[in-house]
């Protein structure tokens, strides 16, 4: 399996479909959940679905580059979302979410072993393996608390 492949597979695993490192993927954490408890808060922390689109912000910000854009997205806007009013809002945010995670996870694939090294837009950011993988990382990260705060709502 290329490093390419195999970073797509990491990727696909945290989100679409994987099991073998958190025993579970945002999918299998989120499809079904009912919208009012996504957007539930316990005390000051994120929300799900504020969770869900924070990692859609950043999944959708480096497809961009993937497919020739700039790099646009900033932290500081990265969990500024309108908020989720409805059950169909709740399934198109998260419909974006595993269509752009599939594409993301298709450019990764077709990233040559050099493509992998070569620096990331402007090369401050460092390579595209060093951003596949802290994306990945990243995803693994805000799961958990995906995992945690899923299990405090269904108490």
């Amino acid at each position: 399996m290329t490093a390419s492949a195999q970073l797509a597979k990491r990727f696909r695993e945290a989100l679409l479909n994987g099991t073998s490192i958190a025993f579970t993927n945002y999918k299998d954490q989120l499809e079904g959940t009912h919208w009012e408890l996504a957007t539930q808060q316990i005390h000051s922390r994120n929300s799900l679905s504020q969770l869900a689109q924070h990692i859609h912000y950043y999944i959708h910000g480096v497809l961009q580059v993937f497919e020739g854009g700039d790099l646009t997205i900033r932290d500081k806007f990265s969990f500024d979302f309108p908020p989720v009013t409805s059950q169909e809002q709740w399934e198109r945010i998260l419909t974006t979410l595993w269509n752009d995670a599939e594409k993301f996870a298709t450019h990764i694939e077709a990233l040559s072993d050099e493509q992998l090294e070569h620096p990331f837009v402007n090369g401050t950011y460092g390579n595209y393996r060093h951003n596949i993988n802290m994306m990945i990382e990243h995803c693994y990260y805000h799961l958990g608390q995906v995992v945690i705060i899923k299990k405090m709502l269904l108490q």
